[in-house]
């Protein structure tokens, strides 16, 4: 079986076509950072309108570098929820366009479903795991007994952890996405500054970092002289020694020991150092994506889709997006 995978819930465009025997036939990604950099974070104005402008002539190039034959697809995959509204629209109104052309089934994806079989397309992870989902959007924690069957166990309680990330770069003056700037420049020190762990030692499974941003903003505040690196070093420690802990956490309360973890934030390279080594130690199975994997990307939700349309999952032609169907709560409707 061979499908479109479409994925446009944040300020990525991407496509993809995917062959559930020979794995991908072509994969295209968009981003838009140089678009939203100027004001620190994505706009959903201006990425849903960068989607519009450039959405068909990536499936041109996509065809064309691949040398597919489009009629060849069985059925099309596409991200229905969660994320910016107007920019869902622009790539459910794609899929369903060229469904209806097609006379081909469309298959509806959840964009956190999509993130934890990123995984699978590398190697497969036995039933039940644990899923940390780091992201510009999500911090949660989800216990996966099967296909389709999530159990929510916690998550952020108000910034998400990219999101925390692009606004301590953006205190910085590092620019956008702050991800990957942090992270490179956290290497340039090891000067701890001691910064606060918000629900770290309650009992529950669940993340904040709001906190954590603002004794950020006053550190910067009371210390003029303060070196970025040191920030950036001591802002990040804080942080994957919050979700390794989480998750920890989260082992010892289910019983659970293989740990998946996706996001855009998982290509940070000091999370993967430390949850690796972490895993050596505690005796837990960890699976993480390649970096490219992590990111939002069109071959998450072909995998998906294809798994849903093995299930018998279809849409109607007349489904519309959804700004936040919680993953739990999909698996249920859409089985």
């Amino acid at each position: 079986m061979i499908t479109l995978g479409v994925e446009t819930s944040c300020d990525e465009t991407a496509l993809a076509l995917y062959d559930t025997e020979k794995g991908v036939i072509g994969d295209i990604i968009l981003s838009q950072a140089v678009v939203h950099s100027p004001f620190g974070g994505v706009v959903p104005e201006l990425s849903a309108r960068e989607h519009t402008r450039n959405i068909l002539p990536l499936f041109d190039r996509l065809l064309k570098e691949t040398n597919f034959d489009i009629k060849k697809i069985d059925f099309i995959s596409f991200t229905l929820t969660p994320g910016l509204i107007l920019s869902l629209v622009v790539g459910v109104a794609f899929a369903k366009a060229l469904a209806y052309e097609l006379n081909k089934p469309l298959v509806p994806v959840h964009h956190l479903e999509g993130h934890i079989y990123s995984v699978f397309l590398e190697r497969k992870v036995d039933y039940p795991f644990l899923a940390l989902i780091v992201s510009g959007g999500h911090t949660d924690l989800y216990l996966v007994r099967d296909f389709g069957r999530y159990e929510f166990l916690g998550g952020t309680l108000d910034d998400a952890v990219g999101e925390a990330y692009d606004k301590v770069a953006k205190m910085l003056g590092l620019g956008y996405p702050g991800g990957p700037i942090i992270d490179r420049l956290a290497k340039e020190s090891k000067k701890l500054y001691e910064l606060p762990k918000p629900l770290l030692n309650d009992d529950s499974l669940n993340f904040s970092f709001s906190g954590l941003k603002t004794a950020v903003l006053n550190l910067l505040k009371r210390e003029k002289s303060l070196r970025k690196e040191d920030v950036a070093y001591s802002f990040q420690e804080t942080v994957v020694e919050i979700l390794l802990k989480k998750t920890l956490k989260a082992i010892q309360k289910t019983g659970v020991k293989r740990v998946v973890v996706v996001g855009g934030v998982s290509a940070n390279s000091r999370l993967r150092e430390v949850f690796r080594r972490a895993s050596e130690e505690k005796g837990f199975e960890l699976y993480i994506p390649h970096p490219r994997l992590s990111t939002d990307n069109a071959v998450m939700i072909a995998y998906a889709g294809a798994e849903r349309f093995k299930r018998g999952i279809t849409a109607p032609l007349d489904i519309n997006p959804q700004p936040n169907i919680p993953l739990e709560e999909f698996g249920r409707l859409f089985t």
